[in-house]
């Protein structure tokens, strides 16, 4: 018996073999990955991990015994190259084959590059993986000015953690704002100014024009409005594509990620795909499907396949949600909420600790949490359930959302 292989040993990857197993899975499961390193949680490693707070160790997701008690066979360093469906088998780049019953992509997703003058300069950045995170950790310790290029979640949880080890720290981004595509305008402002606070220094649109060095390592980065910023180190986060190629190659319909169905089977039923690589249907997508990078994402996507071929098939419609650490500042977001046609402050925004509620057409669509994890749970809970929120509801301090979302349990 062949089994399932799963292809990626991320989050998505990872937790489709443990899910199988729980669920009573009996068949054989194999995880083919390119890294060395034992399957491990990604969010740390722009954070805790570059800090010094956490080692490679604590980012495992499980010990090897997990994988030879569970009979989960780990082919690590490998990849796979092709798909051939009609044989139900992949080709590994050690030239092996591997046949399957079923065939989970969990290919996950890579940095996108910077498509300029020098970004192949040694002293220029990406950070995706713990071998990235290695080199960055290293490389900070020995800089005093930094250019990160990109305000998105990555580009910015790293300007925090330099800002904390004493750097010089500047932050080039294209749009008028931090988080353009991620948070609304008032809690972009606000993260910009405890960031501001902190030291960092921000360029907005500001496009990167080349990227200057001397003997081959980094000394600036010049923008397209003649300004020379210098640098010592540069990080690149300016977004993400999905590795989709393996899906698209095999005659897999693709559209930015691989096309799945409700319980995120792709066109072939012999396949699925899970995580950063996957779009699927979402009752709380505007469009009505969507592709979500985040680590809740992976794991609930992942558990939804695992029913499938445990013979308990369910449709991947939980709600969204995702966080981001930035410095003392921990931001959560529950929801889809571009776009939004009202917002909505609860709490007081000056003060660090406050949530906006987003609204379309009088419908509560999306929540962001600033230092308020009860306001954030409350919305996950709101966003999943039959309560309707209005937003003069949402605005009174006088309101309890708690008791209006109603307990976890009776929405089970």
């Amino acid at each position: 018996m062949s089994g399932t292989v799963i292809v990626g040993t991320g989050q998505a990857g990872f937790q489709i073999a443990a899910s199988l197993r729980q669920g009573g899975y009996a068949s054989p499961i194999t995880m083919v990955g390119d890294e060395e390193a034992l399957p491990y949680g990604r969010p740390a490693l722009s954070k805790a991990y570059l800090l010094g707070k956490t080692d490679a160790v604590g980012l495992e997701l499980r010990p090897a015994a997990f994988f030879a008690d569970n009979a989960v066979t780990l082919r690590r360093g490998e990849r796979v190259m092709e798909i051939r469906p009609d044989r139900r088998e992949t080709r590994l780049s050690s030239g092996a084959t591997l046949p399957y019953d079923h065939l989970v992509l969990a290919t996950g997703s890579r940095n996108r590059p910077l498509p300029v003058p020098g970004a192949d300069l040694a002293g220029v950045h990406q950070l995706r993986t713990l071998a990235d995170a290695d080199v960055l950790k290293l490389a900070i310790s020995q800089i005093r000015r930094v250019v990160v290029v990109g305000a998105g979640f990555i580009g910015l949880e790293f300007a925090a953690v330099c800002a904390a080890r004493g750097l010089a720290v500047t932050v080039l981004e294209g749009a008028p704002r931090a988080l353009a595509r991620s948070v609304s305008p008032v809690m972009a402002e606000a993260l910009e100014a405890t960031h501001r606070a902190a030291g960092v220094v921000f360029a907005f649109g500001a496009a990167v024009r080349a990227i200057v060095g001397e003997g081959g390592r980094v000394t600036a980065v010049e923008t397209a409005d003649g300004q020379s910023h210098p640098a010592d180190l540069v990080l690149v986060g300016i977004g993400v594509l999905p590795n989709q190629e393996l899906a698209a190659e095999a005659g897999l319909p693709v559209s930015n990620g691989i096309d799945v169905d409700a319980t995120l089977v792709t066109a072939d039923p012999a396949i699925s795909a899970v995580g950063d690589c996957a779009r699927h249907p979402s009752p709380h997508a505007h469009e009505g499907r969507v592709r979500i990078e985040s680590v809740q994402g992976a794991v609930d996507g992942a558990r939804c396949v695992a029913a499938r071929l445990n013979g308990q098939p369910v449709a991947h419609g939980t709600v969204p949600w995702f966080w981001s650490d930035q410095g003392a500042y921990k931001l959560q977001i529950a929801g889809l909420a571009a776009p939004f046609d009202r917002a909505v402050i609860r709490g007081d925004a000056a003060s660090g600790a406050f949530s906006v509620f987003c609204f379309r057409d009088g419908r509560l669509v999306g929540v962001e949490s600033l230092n308020r994890p009860g306001d954030h749970m409350v919305a996950r809970r709101l966003l999943d359930g039959p309560a309707s929120l209005t937003p003069d509801q949402a605005g009174d301090p006088g309101v309890d959302l708690k008791a209006l979302a109603g307990s976890p349990r009776s929405r089970a």
